[in-house]
Order: C-alpha cells, then sequence, then structure tokens
C-alpha cells in the first residue's frame, strides 16, 4: 500500500507529567477513504486535526462505525514493540463483518500502523508503565437518513501516549454489579468493537460512579445472573484451584489481553475454565472463603485487581482488598513480554523497525 505523508510545520510540545489516559494526541494521524466504486484507498499520514463531514452523515444517525484498541512500547534498549497486533486486526475485521463496514486488508493495516508509530515515535512515553496507545476506528460517510449500509467510509488511525487507565493504578478497584440495565445479549454486538455496546453501558457507568464505584460487573441481559464483563474488561476469579471466565457466546468481547492470559495461565499448568459462571456462584464461593482472587484484563489496564464487589447492597471483599498472587504474576509477566524485559516464549511481540 503506498501511503502518502505530509508533516506537520507546527508540532506540538510533548507533555510533561503525569500523562492520564486518552487526554492527549500526538501530532499526526492516518486516514483512508472507501467508496463501492474505488475500495480502499488515498490512504495518508496528515497533521492531527478537526475533519469535515456532513451533519447527514450516516454513523452520526445509524451508528454505523467500529473501532480497536492497541498500544506501542519503547522498549529499554529503545526497541519499538506492538503486542499480538495481529489479534486487534483479526477481531476489527470480525466487528467490520458485523457492522456491514468493508473489511480491510490485514497487511494494510498494520503498515498503516507501523508507519504512523514511526512518523510520531518520539511521542513514546518512556516512563515506567506508560505506552503509545493505538486507537484504529472507522465511520460511515454518507450524507444519507436512511438505514441500510453506507457507500463511503473512513478508516483512521490516531495515537495518544498514555499512563495507567486507572489513577489508583495495580491498587484494587471496587465494582458495582448492575443487575437492572442490561449493555448486550446474544446475536447483538456485544463481541464486536462498537461505540453502542459502550453507549449502552453509560447509564450503569454514571450509575456505579455515584455510589463510589470504579467499574460496572455486568450480568446476562436475559436472566439478570450470569456474569458478562466488566465495562472496560474481561474478568476472571480465582476459585479454589480453579480460575474461571465467562466463555465466549457473543455477548462479550473476545479481549486479546483475555486470550493472552489464558494461554499463559495454561502454558504454566493452571487449571482454566471457559464458562458460565453466575453472580450467585461468586458470592457463595466468597462467602465459603473459596473466592481468593478477581481481576480484569484489557489493553488499556493490562490487569486490574478487584477487592470489592457490591451486588445490591451486599459488599463482598476479595483478598483483604489487596492485589492476589496471581493478578500480581500476570501483570508482571504480561508487560514484562509487553516492554521487552522479559522472553517472549509465544510470540506475542512485534518490532517495528525503521
Amino acid at each position: 500500500m503506498q501511503i502518502t505523508k505530509t508533516l506537520t510545520t507546527a508540532p506540538k510540545a510533548k507533555p510533561e507529567g503525569a500523562l492520564g489516559f486518552g487526554k492527549i494526541f500526538t501530532d499526526h494521524m492516518f486516514i483512508m477513504d472507501y467508496s463501492t466504486e474505488k475500495g480502499w484507498h488515498d490512504a495518508r499520514i496528515v497533521p492531527y486535526g478537526d475533519i469535515s463531514l456532513s451533519p447527514a452523515s450516516m454513523v452520526f444517525h445509524y451508528g454505523q462505525e467500529m473501532f480497536e484498541g492497541m498500544k506501542a512500547y519503547r522498549a529499554k534498549d529503545g526497541r519499538i514493540l506492538l503486542f499480538r497486533p495481529e489479534k486487534n486486526i483479526e477481531r476489527m475485521n470480525n466487528t467490520n463483518r458485523r457492522m456491514c463496514i468493508p473489511e480491510v486488508n490485514t497487511e494494510d493495516v498494520l503498515q498503516a500502523i507501523e508507519e504512523l508509530v514511526l512518523v510520531d515515535s518520539d511521542w513514546i512515553p518512556t516512563q515506567e508503565g506508560t505506552s503509545l496507545y493505538i486507537r484504529p476506528f472507522i465511520i460511515a460517510t454518507d450524507p444519507f437518513l436512511g438505514v441500510h449500509p453506507s457507500h463511503t467510509y473512513k478508516f483512521m488511525i490516531i495515537l495518544s501516549p498514555v499512563g495507567a487507565y486507572y489513577a489508583s493504578g495495580l491498587a484494587p478497584v471496587k465494582i458495582c454489579v448492575e443487575d437492572e440495565y442490561v449493555r448486550a445479549v446474544k446475536g447483538g454486538t456485544g463481541f464486536a468493537k462498537v461505540g453502542g455496546n459502550y453507549a449502552a453501558s453509560l447509564k450503569g457507568q454514571e450509575k456505579a460512579e455515584k455510589m463510589g464505584y470504579a467499574q460496572v460487573l455486568w450480568l446476562d441481559g436475559i436472566e439478570h445472573r450470569y456474569i458478562d464483563e466488566v465495562g472496560a474488561m474481561n474478568v476472571f476469579f480465582v476459585i479454589g484451584d480453579k480460575i474461571v471466565t465467562p466463555k465466549l457466546e457473543g455477548n462479550i468481547l473476545p479481549g486479546v489481553t483475555r486470550d493472552s492470559v489464558i494461554n499463559y495461565l495454561k502454558a504454566k499448568g493452571y487449571n482454566v475454565e471457559e464458562r458460565r459462571i453466575s453472580i450467585d456462584e461468586v458470592y457463595e464461593a466468597g462467602q465459603k472463603g473459596e473466592l481468593k482472587e478477581m481481576f480484569g484484563t484489557g489493553t488499556a489496564a493490562v490487569i486490574s485487581p478487584v477487592g470489592l464487589l457490591d451486588w445490591n447492597g451486599k459488599k463482598l471483599i476479595i483478598n483483604n482488598n489487596e492485589i492476589g498472587e496471581i493478578s500480581q504474576m500476570l501483570y508482571d509477566e504480561i508487560t514484562g513480554i509487553q516492554f521487552g524485559n522479559k522472553k517472549d516464549e509465544f510470540g506475542w511481540s512485534y518490532e517495528i523497525k525503521r
């Protein structure tokens, strides 16, 4: 793929101090257009800035869009590393198929990411625990008020230097169980990375934040009994000698970090179960002293231990509100591979070379 480059003549000052998450953006972005006549075309890297769209663009009215999330890491030896980018691109095209968006060639997406990251490589932070967040997304751009797939699209990639997703870092977070509102159901778009899933979760998140909780634990949309996922993460429970996570049934996101954790644990001999698990089972295990740990997994937070669950006022303290041994081990091992500090036995690291 031929990518034209127009570099900024007014580079922005690099951030100093705490980065936060998703608040700062680099100097450049990638754009590629689609039409039914030309397919994907006009790939370009241009200065970061606003875009112009018709108020009738279908993305605004019918939500036909998708997005992904991954990171670039600066190793101590200066290398730039991605973590399993092919899995994100595979999920991206799974989402595209569900949303009737034209698929994008895997090699083209990877090339676009590599070239954009290299252009803005001096934005990759080097402080411990920081990285460059990569946000690819596609929006429908037909100026038409009618419910059908668009004929034109924009594929864009923007970059953001980030610190920890949660201000508390690895300190255990407090989670509120949501059993009134629903995030997704089987047959819907729960498995896809689309904005509608997150828009549907905002009310529950708003409720949780007003009560002093960091995130929402979503239950299934039919029985309001079985655990789906946390708002921004997949979720795992260490119960006795087993590590249990909800199985993929079309209503939760197939997280890349989730898949990595499962594969790592199985390779190290842990007993991992992917199955339906009810909130009742979790609380019963907690009351019996069998619930040893709970943690979330995701690109943004990597591993996030959970110290407290609140289900309709029934508060369950997990591992004395401290990070557990398995959670800490997984964080150390996964981030160690991501930053090039530990041996990559799985072939997960992808080096961007100049």
